[in-house]
Formats: structure tokens, sequence, C-alpha cells
């Protein structure tokens, strides 16, 4: 795995990376588990970012454009690449 583009919160990257990895390979591929059992370090690894971001002065610009360019949904199936041929 990569580390965070905060070097602080590479631990917490690493610690879910891991556990999604093995969560993903273990149980959902094989039709075990379909939630995601990894959120709390999900919710530790995001609140540290949302800090670096906010604490280099980004984050507030992240919002700002998401405010005055909202994704439609057909962008969002697009960019998830769930979009049907017929609706492109």
């Amino acid at each position: 795995m990569s580390v965070s583009f905060a070097p602080e919160c590479t631990d917490a990257k690493t610690k879910y990376d891991d556990c999604f990895n093995k969560w993903y390979t273990e149980k959902f591929l094989k039709g075990q588990s379909l939630n995601n059992e990894c959120s709390e370090f999900w919710d530790t690894y995001i609140t540290c970012i949302n800090a670096n971001l906010a604490k280099k002065g980004i984050k507030p610009m992240l919002d700002k454009a998401r405010e005055d360019q909202p994704f439609t949904s057909e962008e969002m199936k697009e960019s998830a690449g769930t979009a049907s041929k017929e609706e492109k």
C-alpha cells in the first residue's frame, strides 16, 4: 500500500488498508459478508485526513468546489464505471 499524503495519517491508512484487503479477499469475495467490517479504521483515517486538509488550508477550497460544482448522478455513475451505454 502507499503512504498517505499526510505522513501522520500513514499508520491509520495502513491499518484500514490491511483490514479492508483481508475482509475483501477472505469474506466479501467468498460471499460471506457484505458489510465492510473496517469502518472504525476508515473513520480514524478520514478524520486524520480531514484535519490535515484543514490544517493545510485545502479543505475549505474542496468544500467550496463541491458546493459550486456538485457531481450529478450521471457523473457519479460514470466515475464509478456503472453508467450503461444507453446513458452515455
